[in-house]
């Protein structure tokens, strides 16, 4: 069983943004969305005024914190051939329930692809705004960046431009 990254996260955050789970390459890297190729970096960057797809990993998380971003995945566990979300198998949640209590101040979240997208309803029951964006991943080539862009500014730029 491959093991999720901790959250990056803190009593500030308002929003979360939940992927599904870490690429090889960030888990590989201990960081999340270590893969090149992958648009969020970038897409955060662009919301919050920061060149975060240039910056060193303790910028990039001193950033999402200051912005009152948490970041975490949806999965704590699962076997996966590769990086596809689609090669997810037995699957084991996060506990969401606990946020309450680590993140008193959260209210949205947003989940980064469908494949997280999936537990939207279940973080909805537990009371918070949630919201689906389209996927940073590389495999999400029919969205160019300018369309993602526009989704997440909408989804994570109001409340993340303190």
């Amino acid at each position: 069983m491959l093991r999720c990254l901790p959250p990056i996260a803190d009593t500030r955050a308002e929003i979360l943004i939940l992927g599904s789970f870490p690429s090889e390459a960030s888990l590989a890297a201990q960081q999340y969305y270590a893969h090149k190729q992958n648009q969020f970096w970038r897409i955060l960057g662009a919301i919050l005024a920061q060149p975060l797809d240039e910056s060193d990993y303790a910028t990039r998380r001193r950033a999402v914190l200051d912005a009152g971003i948490a970041i975490w995945d949806v999965y704590a566990a699962c076997e996966r051939a590769g990086s596809l979300d689609s090669a997810i198998r037995h699957g084991q949640p996060n506990d969401f329930a606990a946020l309450q209590n680590s993140a008193p101040a959260l209210r949205r979240v947003c989940f980064n692809g469908q494949t997280a997208g999936k537990f939207a309803p279940q973080l909805k029951t537990l009371g918070f705004e949630t919201l689906i964006l389209p996927s940073t991943s590389p495999a999400n080539a029919g969205w160019s960046f300018e369309r993602k862009l526009v989704a997440w500014r909408e989804g994570v730029g109001v409340s993340a431009m303190r």
